[in-house]
């Protein structure tokens, strides 16, 4: 007689299995040192370096995204570039004190983390919250995507043993082997776990938000780019391109709709022209929707992560065979334009407005379309005209003059390099950051006794008749209870 396994029980109990194996991790690292996470750290990155293309290699592969080119760059930035960023930081133990004032500020790890990562950007984004759960002397269990099971867990089995190798506690770091519903949702839910980490996976925002645990959403986007009439146009096309072509657009900080001045619109199309891309009619986008969106409105895995030139074959579109970026010139904001909604590929909506002005409400306009307060950039030479954006926007970050998907990650600015960001404009998640090692823990504050109460009511009362300090408390006590 022949047994049905059910997944759903066996992934419960796994999730079970590794909560409680790093409940009595974190036990232990409550006395690590800042110095000895260091050297953590360090070691897991060390061993990265000789797995960095392979992995990229792997990655597409098994999900069938993007590009290897694109993915070796993202997997150098977080095991060579973001390790190097780290240190000498500190995100534990005493980590600012103010002697002249008598204050401390001590870093303590919330204790286990769930992290939750994409297909999109597997590798990159599971080695990036390892190393930051690392350095933040965390315990970790890492819930891969379906779609790119394999590839996480190979990345999550060379960092465990190399951890465990450098003295991290054996159970520390570990990676689901059964994908299930059920076995998700018990690691969501358990009691032990302190903090979810969920990155690019828009289906689980529901989940997180009915959980009773503190979580991060690293969003999806949907960003705005406006092109001020005194930018650099060259520059600026350039950005925009190399952007959103970045491993074929699945990266969500990546723009989504171009916003123009209308003074320079024709230059700037002919400069998305030169630089390789297609401005599509009315029939050729209705074409490429019918490939990219199902009936439902949801995005096609299928077609997910393709180049320009492929989407438009599949589409059948003529199309030049240097195409780099498929834009289609859209006259309004509409909710029922699929165009609103987050592309994971070299897709472009295009507006244009009279003045930065009404360039600023269409940026709202399109931040408020679908409640998703990622990313905006900007590129312009006038001052004015970016702090007036800058404080306009309903947004997480904002971006000068820079490509989106780099300048977010902390490639080309100086924000923190992150492969999990933050949208928290709306008051709708739980960080606006770029997700760091301080989000893993919290701060212990210690303030030390430098005055009598009576000294705190010295200076007020000077000049002024002599209050007793019996009268003030009373006084204070009574303003509390009305």
């Amino acid at each position: 007689m022949k047994y049905r396994v059910d997944n759903d029980l066996l992934s419960i109990q796994e999730a079970r299995i590794n909560i409680e194996l790093a409940r009595e991790a974190a036990k232990e690292l409550k006395n690590f040192s800042q110095e000895q996470l260091d050297v953590v750290v360090e070691r897991m990155s060390q061993a990265l370096h000789p797995h960095i293309e392979k992995l990229a290699k792997m990655a597409v592969e098994e999900t069938d995204y993007g590009t290897f080119d694109d993915k070796v760059i993202k997997n150098r930035f977080v095991a060579e570039y973001l390790p190097q960023h780290l240190k000498n930081q500190r995100f534990v133990g005493i980590i600012q004190e103010d002697e002249e004032q008598k204050l401390l500020k001590i870093g303590v790890p919330v204790g286990v983390i769930v992290s939750m990562v994409p297909a999109t950007s597997a590798v990159s984004t599971a080695i990036h919250n390892v190393l930051i759960a690392v350095k933040s002397g965390n315990a970790i269990i890492v819930s891969p995507h379906p779609r790119a099971r394999e590839t996480v867990r190979g990345v999550i089995k060379l960092l465990a043993k190399t951890a465990e190798d450098a003295g991290y506690p054996s159970g520390a770091i570990s990676c689901m082997q059964l994908i299930a519903k059920k076995g998700t949702q018990e690691l969501m839910e358990h009691p032990d776990v302190s903090l979810l980490l969920a990155t690019g996976i828009p289906k689980i925002i529901d989940n997180l938000k009915q959980s009773t645990k503190p979580y991060v959403y690293g969003g999806s986007g949907n960003g705005p780019v406006f092109l001020e009439r005194t930018c650099n146009i060259k520059q600026a096309v350039k950005d925009i391109v190399a952007s959103r072509t970045f491993d074929h657009g699945m990266v969500s900080a990546a723009e989504q709709s171009i916003v123009v001045d209308q003074p320079i619109d024709h230059k700037i199309k002919a400069e998305f022209k030169q630089q390789g891309a297609y401005f599509m009619t009315e029939e050729e986008k209705q074409k490429l929707l019918t490939l990219l969106c199902k009936k439902d409105r949801s995005l096609n895995p299928a077609y997910v992560g393709k180049s320009a030139s492929y989407l438009a074959d599949q589409a059948n579109m003529t199309v030049p065979s240097d195409t780099k970026l498929l834009i289609y010139e859209q006259p309004y904001v509409d909710e029922s334009n699929p165009f609103t909604q987050e592309f994971l590929s070299p897709v472009l909506a295009y507006y244009v407005e009279n003045d930065w002005q009404h360039a600023c409400e269409r940026c709202i306009e399109l931040l408020m379309e679908t409640m998703k307060s990622h990313t905006l950039v900007i590129h312009s030479q006038d001052e004015e005209v970016i702090r007036m954006f800058a404080l306009k926007k309903p947004v997480s970050r904002m971006l000068v003059n820079t490509p989106s998907t780099f300048g977010s990650m902390g490639a080309t600015t100086n924000l923190f390099p992150s492969m999990t960001l933050g949208s928290n404009a709306f008051g709708i998640m739980a960080s606006s950051d770029n997700i760091s090692p301080e989000h893993l823990t919290t701060i212990r504050n210690i303030g030390y006794g430098v005055r009598e109460i009576q000294e705190c009511f010295e200076k007020t009362n000077s000049g002024k008749s002599e209050t007793k300090i019996e009268d003030v408390i009373k006084q204070l006590l009574k303003n509390m209870m009305e």
